[in-house]
């Protein structure tokens, strides 16, 4: 039987490291290459949308990991997902983005579900997402999105330490006022890790796992 092999599509050389350990554990025999291009994500905050040009570029990039030999493609960034929905119309093999299996996790597990995080451009995605696999799944949830203000900025100006201490003060109030929540972007997942176990009252589901998870079982 032929090995599977998974291509790995980044905006950020930071999530490389995190997918590659995820990768060893749920996935021991299957071959993982990685495409990076930090300018994607960079283009998508400087101008607060994605353009079509740069959705174009990530369909481009989808197309060289099928190119490369990949059976299965996964593209770890949010704020791009419109385009890796494009992609995957287009593509021979599945393609999936980050938060579809957090989504879906997130509509079978609560009604009031919270997304949080500290990007606008990943904020709209990802709570139109969990709206459209509620529509798909035939449940009425409600949703409460909130944006971290000043966070993001925190922590490529140098300070991670504000960061943490502003998603979690935000993850805090979330908790007391849904039944689960998403978190936006990969980063925040670490803040989870920090919390007192007092303070983790309520599912809090971040994407990398479950989607190498998700893939894991797609592979079986």
């Amino acid at each position: 039987m032929k090995t599977k092999t998974l291509g790995l599509v980044h905006t950020s050389a930071t999530l490389v490291p995190v997918f590659q350990q995820l990768c060893a554990t749920h996935l021991p025999n299957v071959n993982v290459f990685n495409i990076v291009d930090d300018s994607l994500i960079k283009d998508v905050i400087t101008r607060n949308e994605l353009t079509k040009l740069t959705a174009r570029r990530v369909v481009d990039h989808v197309g060289s990991a099928a190119l490369a030999g990949a059976d299965y493609i996964l593209v770890t960034c949010s704020s791009i997902g419109s385009a890796v929905e494009a992609a995957a119309e287009l593509t021979g093999v599945p393609v999936l983005r980050v938060d579809q299996p957090m989504a879906d996790l997130a509509v079978q597990t609560g009604k009031k579900i919270g997304v949080i995080a500290t990007l606008p451009t990943t904020l709209g995605p990802t709570s139109d997402l969990v709206k459209r696999r509620a529509a798909a799944a035939g449940k009425e949830i409600e949703l409460t999105s909130k944006l971290c203000e000043g966070a993001f900025e925190a922590l490529m100006g140098g300070n991670p330490e504000k960061h943490d201490e502003m998603v979690a003060a935000a993850l805090r109030q979330l908790s007391t006022e849904v039944d689960v929540i998403v978190l936006a972007q990969a980063s925040m997942s670490r803040v989870v890790d920090g919390l007192q176990e007092s303070e983790k009252r309520i599912p809090i589901l971040a994407s990398p796992a479950l989607a190498i998870q998700h893939i894991a079982e797609l592979i079986k």
